[in-house]
């Protein structure tokens, strides 16, 4: 199942530090605590400027830069970034060079992280890429990084970034190093790793059959998309047909006990890498976009809320960049939602087109399970070689760590990275070979990312957005786009594995679950052609909505995965637009940032009717289900039947299954299970009903969601209180972001109270659209992660467009900016979005001049 993973830094005797050095007065710790906030206005020179570039901010702190080159267009966003956020710029770095130890020190989840990462070699790829970009793209990552760097230059640790101040006291802190273009690119492998899709499922179906023992019975925890419920992105017309991989039902022997070692030992593995996005089932997004015919305005609108972990600062820095004038030497008009550290913007609009992304969930990683022989693996009738190199790992404060990778036709080993002086895994049956287990995926090949984030910057029109997804390997993402010339459209990017049908195999060759290595028919056989990629312009419908749903019928199109969201969010979203359309509702910004809050919970559309039949006799444990009895089924955060509901349904999923699923595999809640007890309960005797752990007795459907409801009365009443009327979703179900590094419960209260923002309760939840998800097998009902920001662009009137961040703009603790955001992103508020020069001229509070240095 999905893990969240955190760093947790062990911070003993940094309390006392802290209160002698900070809080002796209030008056130092303010000052410490402010020293790096940026400078917003007046006239600073920067080394390398060919011109002078001005730098406008919003009352949010939201920077607009104009230049009248690229080169000091991004130079100034790289010094912009480093202003802001270069924290989070130098954490990321740390963690994508498998270098964390050297940053925080002697800590076992960053030894961890770095020993995997350096295990990928996501540095040694994103070093290849630079080679492999255009000229152009190096230019922009080479004027970023510049930018950075004028920015470093001028100051000392403290002025930085405060956490430096912090760490400083348990570690050995020097000045960052200078920022490098290669930085950047190591960053996209990040993006890629958190949005890879279904290795979480692979690795799943492999744990699960060790378990109950039965193939039919695993595929029932992982059902077909509901194609009769819930429809694609495209329909049959969009899109060419292909031929589709074989999903067999044999296995190979899963439950040898050498062989779900080395699968536990790459599951540990591959949760020791720190999620920079998010991590989990409730990863996704919700993304569409309206034609005129429908609209106010009679222009396109497009919506986009990508649903990725909640962190403090939160992952997108707002930015507008513009050429003045644009031409062919400085085409950029563009404005939207940033990673500090990466030129350009990722999501936005430029001056003729708007686009949204949306994890596309295709399948790019495939588990090898390589019968390893010392130096080789067992392939066919032969062998393969085993490559290997060393890596060292500093660690701050004590000696460094020696690392042996192993790397293997198909990829790296990852099944004993965290198990190096362990006593050595038994040989397979009847030889000397065991059982490793690698990764294949496809970002650890090099690519054109970068070349495609910056294209769409610049483009205008649908054979724009194709060409720029033609370069867009990983991560992969849906394309929603709109133009000001009234055109909508959609276009799946990636680099996707080809698989061969394989008849009668040992496991499905469709990559759902891991493949045998030592049988070379299930190695890739390249990659789909991105002319192949399905898309659509102008479709009939009028609109276009992905959220992370099959993007074709079964059996249409290139085969993309089988493990896909099950689309209740699509559907919900679907709905609602198709109301109001038949309707005669002419659409406008203002419905389509209502839609984004929606919060009818789809859960309680499948499971609720059953539960108000059942007999309940105990009238104290029969509160909670009156509380369905009048449910509206919308989970807000005041809704006190929400509450009830969500503490059924994850009792529910603990005492059907935890007794048949492994450790660590409980069911997470995510819309997988929705969808498999949807099947359920047309099974009421199902054996999934039955608790095992009740010998002599056979529990039915009835039985155990009668058992759930009274349970989450109990439960409910010990952290609620007594009266079920008084209760409210939002006590249980709070967004609390945290910081990467001093967030966590082992740094001291006052550490914690500067770096993370106040918690908030908030409504919606797991597949639903406003998707603030939680994870039912953790015993919590905090946000595990949320829409990320929202944005609803206006394509007749672009300075009518509104957006909000997750927190805010910068990544300073003392700054107002810090969470500004926060509050509006909660209770679905958003703020207008000035685009042109008059609009943003206008929006300005602060104004910075940058100007070139004298040599």
């Amino acid at each position: 199942m999905p893990r969240r993973r955190l760093l947790r830094l062990s911070v003993l005797g940094i309390a006392t530090l802290l209160v002698l050095a900070l809080v002796a007065t209030a008056v130092a710790a303010v000052v410490v605590i402010r020293r790096p906030l940026p400078e917003v206005s007046g006239e600073v020179s920067i080394p390398g400027l060919a011109d002078t570039v001005t730098v406008t901010r919003d009352e949010r702190g939201v920077p607009t830069i104009a230049a009248t080159t690229s080169a000091d267009l991004f130079r100034a966003q790289g010094y912009v970034a480093a202003q802001d956020r270069f924290f989070e710029m130098d954490y990321r770095r740390h963690v994508t060079a498998g270098r964390l130890s050297e940053l925080v020190g002697v800590n076992a989840d960053a030894l961890d992280a770095d020993k995997v990462i350096r295990t990928f070699g996501w540095r040694r790829v994103a070093e290849r890429e630079w080679d492999l970009v255009d000229q152009s793209t190096r230019d922009a990552l080479q004027a970023y990084a510049d930018g950075v760097n004028a920015y470093l230059d001028r100051r000392d640790l403290s002025q930085i970034a405060v956490e430096y101040t912090v760490l400083g006291l348990q570690v050995d802190t020097a000045k960052p190093e200078r920022w490098d273009p290669v930085d950047s690119l190591a960053w996209l492998k990040a993006l890629a790793w958190d949005l890879r899709a279904n290795y979480d499922d692979e690795l799943d179906r492999a744990v699960t059959y060790a378990s109950v023992q039965d193939v039919a019975r695993v595929d029932e925890l992982f059902p077909a998309y509901p194609q009769d419920m819930n429809q694609p992105i495209l329909g049959s017309d969009d899109v060419l047909t292909s031929v589709q991989p074989t999903a067999s039902s044999a296995s190979v022997d899963l439950a040898d006990d050498d062989l779900q070692q080395a699968l536990a030992s790459a599951q540990r593995a591959l949760d020791a890498v720190p999620h920079l996005v998010g991590d989990g089932a409730g990863l996704g997004s919700n993304s569409w976009v309206v034609s005129g015919e429908h609209t106010e305005s009679g222009e396109p609108i497009l919506a986009n809320d990508p649903h990725l972990g909640i962190s403090a600062p939160g992952i997108w820095a707002q930015v507008g960049l513009r050429c003045a004038p644009v031409s062919a030497q400085c085409p950029y008009d563009v404005a939207g939602f940033a990673n500090a550290g990466m030129p350009g913007v990722v999501i936005g609009h430029d001056a003729h087109l708007a686009w949204g992304l949306t994890n596309l969930g295709a399948d790019v990683t495939d588990f090898f399970l390589e019968r390893v022989d010392g130096d080789t693996t067992v392939v066919d009738d032969g062998t393969a070689p085993i490559t290997q190199r060393q890596e060292t790992i500093k660690v701050n404060g004590a000696d460094p760590v020696q690392l042996t990778v192993r790397d293997t036709v198909h990829g790296p080993i990852v099944s004993d990275v965290l198990d190096l002086g362990d006593v050595a895994r038994a040989p397979t049956t009847g030889g000397t070979t065991r059982f490793e287990v690698a990764l294949a995926w496809t970002a650890l090949q090099p690519g054109r990312t970068a070349d495609a984030l910056l294209a769409m910057n610049t483009a205008r029109d649908a054979s724009d957005v194709a060409a720029a997804a033609a370069l867009l390997e990983v991560p992969a993402q849906n394309i929603v786009f709109a133009t000001t010339d009234g055109h909508i459209g959609y276009q799946a990017p990636g680099r996707i594995p080809v698989r061969a049908p394989v008849s009668g195999g040992p496991v499905p060759s469709d990559g759902s679950w891991p493949r045998p290595g030592w049988d070379s028919a299930y190695d890739w056989q390249g990659f789909v052609d991105p002319t192949s990629m399905p898309h659509t312009l102008d479709p009939a419908d009028g609109f276009v909505v992905a959220a992370n749903q099959a993007v074709t019928p079964a059996g249409v199109g290139p085969f993309l995965t089988g493990d896909w969201d099950y689309g209740y969010r699509a559907q919900r979203i679907r709905d609602e637009l198709t109301r109001q359309v038949e309707s005669g509702h002419k659409l406008t910004v203002a419905d389509m940032s209502r839609l984004q809050m929606d919060q009818r919970n789809p859960y309680a559309e499948m499971l609720v009717p059953t539960l108000v039949g059942l007999d309940i006799a105990n009238a104290y444990d029969d509160d909670g289900q009156e509380l369905l009895r009048s449910w509206d089924l919308v989970s807000t955060d005041d809704s006190a039947a929400a509450a009830y509901f969500s503490a059924v349904w994850a009792t529910v999923l603990r005492l059907a299954f935890a007794d048949d699923l492994p450790d660590g595999h409980a069911p997470t809640g995510d819309s997988r299970w929705l969808e498999v007890v949807r099947r359920l309960l047309d099974d009421p005797s199902s054996p999934w009903w039955d608790d095992r752990s009740t010998p002599g007795v056979v529990e039915g459907r009835d039985e155990v969601l009668t058992r759930a409801m009274v349970a989450a009365r109990r439960e409910l009443t010990q952290q609620l209180g007594r009266e079920a009327t008084d209760w409210r979703w939002g006590q249980l179900h709070v967004a609390a972001p945290e910081h990467a590094v001093l967030g966590g419960d082992s740094v001291p209260w006052i550490v914690r109270r500067l770096v993370n923002p106040t918690p908030i309760e908030v409504g919606g939840g797991s597949s639903i659209v406003d998707a603030t998800s939680w994870d039912a097998s953790s015993g919590s009902y905090e946000v595990t992660s949320a829409p990320s920001m929202r944005m609803v662009v206006d394509l007749g009137d672009l300075d009518s467009s509104t957006w909000v961040n997750l927190t805010g703009t910068s990544g300073h603790p003392a700054s107002v900016h810090y969470t500004d955001q926060f509050d509006a992103w909660a209770h679905g508020r958003t703020f207008p979005w000035p685009f042109t020069p008059a609009a943003t001229s206008a929006d300005a509070t602060d104004r910075l001049t940058l100007t070139p240095a004298e040599d």
